[in-house]
Order: structure tokens, then C-alpha cells, then sequence
């Protein structure tokens, strides 16, 4: 037969924790000494001395605390109370029953997750997700021959070694660079510098002191530098380096690498980006 009265909320039905009148009207409602909270009046099946009490009239439920109409005495017995239709008491799933759709997004956090195989692992991992050191980005860079400069006491660009573009904000770039440099002039003291564009090419990131004393004036005394570039740019950022070279007269020319003439020479410089 249909049910008579409010139909109860799908679920369980629990009897809650025995209740001793007293000379009052408010009590509160507990489930195996915890408070229970109902989510209506109309949820909660009543007996007062041996007669069902109507919810809404007879009593009334806020939180969980239950208020008979009148107070009670020491004299009269609340019965039982019967919660019906506590939501979503289901039990413990059948095997196969909770597929992807039953789970809610972001339901499963990394705590619940206990161990995974490293095969179950695709995709990209962001290079955010590295330690600080971590190498997250590797660039080559290549100078040919013919890039010459007239001898000048002041600095001038002789060779563009490459340009990085970074993957995180804040990386540190690790330049390793075996460009070498000639001067055409014997007793000349020869500076070289790295710069970078994010400097405007106007700051030297890293030089060396260099001395020519070869008496056909054709050496090479300076064969490359390494060295580390902090410096706070966005992820995305485009970084070109340079060489700068300038000596201590202008009777000769310089050159990076060697241009006399000759062709096909290829010098590699690395860009390494690192995690910071």
C-alpha cells in the first residue's frame, strides 16, 4: 500500500540514542553518541508515552535539537525515536557498480592514490614541476666563419652565438661556448665579453683578458668560455648572446672565428636552460 504522510528521503532508517524526559521541552538528538541532525521534522518517527507525536505540531526539530510542544516531566517516557530516510546510506558498493560517471571531478586527491606504475604516466610534465638545478632545456647555437670587426679601442659585436627561449620564469642559462676569436696584430691586448639582449647588449655577463704576443700576429689565444646567466625574465622569453671584442689599438683586424679566407668551419655553443 502507499506510504501515508510525508514520503521519507531515499536511505537508511536508524532508532537514535534513547531519550529521558525531564522538566523540559528541548533534547538532543544523538546517533551512537554523536548529534544527529535531521534534515526535517517530517524525517523523525516519535513515540511519547505509548502515542506517535505529529512532526510540526507535536514537536519540532532545529539542528539538532528536538522541541516537544510543551515540557515534559520525569514522569513521562519518550518511547523511541525512529530517523527515516537518512540520505544516501547505501552501504558498500557491489563490485563494478562506481564507474567514472559516480565519481565527481577532483574526487580523487593525491593522498588516495597509494602507488602507480611509472608506464601509467603520459603526457608532459611542466617544467615548473622540476627541482631548482634541474636541466629543463637544451638549445644549440652555431657560428660559421667571416664574422670580422675592425680593430677598435672600444667594444663592438664580432659574433651572435644563439638565442634560448625559456621555459620557466627565473631559470638560470648555462652558456658553454667554444666560438674562439683571432686578432691580426702582434703585442695587442684583446678583451672579450658576453652579452645578452635582455641587457640591451649594454652589460658584460662575462669576459676575458687576452694578450697576443705570436710574432706572425695570427693566433687564436682566446678558444671559448662557459658561464651562468641568472637573470628574472617570464617563461617564453627570447635571449640572443653575443661576443663583444675590443683591443688596446687599431692597427689590425679581428675575427671570430678565423676568416682568412677559408670556409666550412662550424662552431657549436649549448644554451642550458636550468630549473631555479
Amino acid at each position: 500500500m502507499p506510504f501515508i504522510g510525508t514520503q521519507p528521503e531515499v536511505g537508511g532508517y536508524s532508532v537514535l540514542d534513547a531519550l529521558t524526559a525531564s522538566a523540559t521541552a528541548s533534547y538532543t538528538l544523538q546517533k551512537d553518541s554523536a548529534n544527529f541532525v535531521p534534515n526535517t521534522a517530517n524525517q523523525l518517527l516519535v513515540s511519547l508515552n505509548g502515542v506517535i507525536q505529529k512532526p510540526g505540531s507535536s514537536f519540532t526539530v532545529s539542528g539538532s535539537t528536538l522541541t516537544f510542544s510543551s515540557a515534559l516531566s520525569s514522569s513521562d517516557s519518550i518511547d523511541f525515536i525512529l530517523a527515516m530516510g537518512e540520505p544516501l546510506l547505501i552501504g558498500t558498493p557491489s563490485d563494478g557498480a562506481v564507474n567514472t560517471t559516480q565519481l565527481a571531478s577532483s574526487a580523487v586527491t593525491d593522498a588516495k592514490i597509494a602507488a602507480m606504475a611509472a608506464t601509467k604516466l603520459t603526457g608532459t610534465v611542466a617544467s615548473a614541476r622540476f627541482p631548482t638545478g634541474s636541466i629543463i632545456n637544451t638549445t644549440q647555437g652555431s657560428v660559421t666563419s667571416g664574422n670580422s670587426a675592425s680593430a677598435t679601442t672600444s667594444y663592438v659585436a664580432i659574433a651572435t652565438l644563439g638565442t634560448v627561449t625559456t621555459t620557466q620564469a627565473s631559470s638560470k642559462i648555462l652558456v658553454i661556448s667554444g666560438v674562439p676569436v683571432q686578432v691580426q696584430k702582434t703585442n695587442m691586448i684583446v678583451n672579450v665579453q658576453v652579452r645578452s639582449s635582455l641587457d640591451s647588449y649594454s652589460a658584460s655577463l662575462q669576459q676575458q683578458h687576452l694578450t697576443n704576443y705570436d710574432t706572425n700576429g695570427h693566433d687564436m689565444p682566446h678558444t671559448g668560455l662557459n658561464f651562468t646567466h641568472t637573470h628574472g625574465q617570464n617563461a617564453g622569453t627570447a635571449i640572443t648572446y653575443k661576443y663583444y671584442i675590443k683591443g688596446s689599438n687599431t692597427n689590425a683586424g679581428m675575427y671570430a672565428p678565423d676568416a682568412w679566407g677559408q670556409s666550412g668551419f662550424s662552431f657549436n655553443t649549448q644554451f642550458l636552460e636550468i630549473a631555479g
